[in-house]
């Protein structure tokens, strides 16, 4: 098997959401760990460019823009810029994406928007924006898309983002056949990580109105399961050298993971109804 290095030293990489958590283990260990040019791309200009100044203190090379996924007109000029500063993109990782908790009937339809515009949308306008030059350049190039566990299985309380994640994955499966239809030189892999550590719960949309309780309970559930999560660098080494692999099915649990693709598949072979969880106030959700 070819090594992180062997297929990724030393070349250019675009991260998006690369301003904190996941994001940014990926642009710590492209840059420092594998020597890329990284073009961390975020909405928190304080977050991408603290990052950037990180690497650069490291020696490593990160170049910060300060972009909004839900833009695809800022997106078609990003690639472009980069382009015509940088050369050819290696690896395109489309990571943004935003958490959302609540009952589905309680979500505000603005935040049920923000999930749909960056979750979704966000990854259409990498592709978009990136995929064609990738694909001229006729060398070997990775498109990786963040998805989570979350594609594979369902959750009450979590409705936008797990739709969200589903949407992602059947978008890369499509993509991934689309590629080699036209017969591209372009490995295309979708990313599903169990808890890594970030402040995704934390900075998960709320509901204002509706059950305020149950939502914040499950925000607290979920910020506690990320006291055991694995650390962003941890899972970025992980998700780069499987990606280095060719794995189309990035995981960075495999035994949790599996599982619920396992669970998933027997759900559906069976047409059975998913299965009720018990929440912390007792009843069934």
């Amino acid at each position: 098997m070819p090594t992180q290095q062997e297929v990724f030293g030393g070349g250019l990489a675009v991260v998006t959401g690369a301003g904190s958590g996941l994001g940014a283990g990926l642009t710590r260990h492209l840059a420092g760990n594998l020597g890329m040019t990284v073009i961390a791309a975020d909405v928190d200009e304080s977050a991408v460019r603290g990052i950037a100044a990180e690497e650069h203190g490291r020696g490593g090379r990160v170049v910060a823009h300060v972009v909004d996924v839900r833009d695809p007109d800022v997106m078609v000029r990003l690639a472009r810029q980069v382009r015509d500063e940088f050369g050819p993109v290696r690896l395109l990782i489309n990571n943004a994406g935003v958490e959302q908790v609540g009952y589905l009937w309680d979500v505000p339809p603005e935040s049920w928007r923000r999930v749909v515009d960056i979750n979704i949308s966000g990854v259409f306008h990498g592709i978009r924006a990136f995929l064609p030059a990738m694909i001229e350049d006729e060398q070997r190039s990775h498109v990786l898309a963040i998805a989570s566990v979350g594609a594979v299985t369902t959750l009450p309380l979590q409705a936008p983002y797990v739709m969200s994640k589903h949407a992602v994955l059947g978008m890369v499966e499509c993509l991934h056949q689309e590629i080699a239809q036209v017969g591209a030189d372009v490995s295309v892999a979708a990313v599903l990580p169990g808890p890594v550590a970030s402040n995704i719960f934390s900075a998960a949309g709320g509901v204002e109105s509706g059950d305020v309780a149950a939502a914040e309970e499950h925000r607290r559930a979920m910020l506690a399961m990320l006291e055991q999560a694995i650390s962003a660098d941890e899972a970025a080494a992980t998700i780069v050298e499987q990606a280095a692999q060719g794995e189309f099915y990035i995981v960075t649990h495999p035994e949790t993971v599996h599982a619920a693709m396992a669970a998933r598949a027997d759900q559906l072979t069976h047409r059975r109804a998913p299965a009720p969880h018990r929440s912390r106030f007792g009843r069934r959700d």
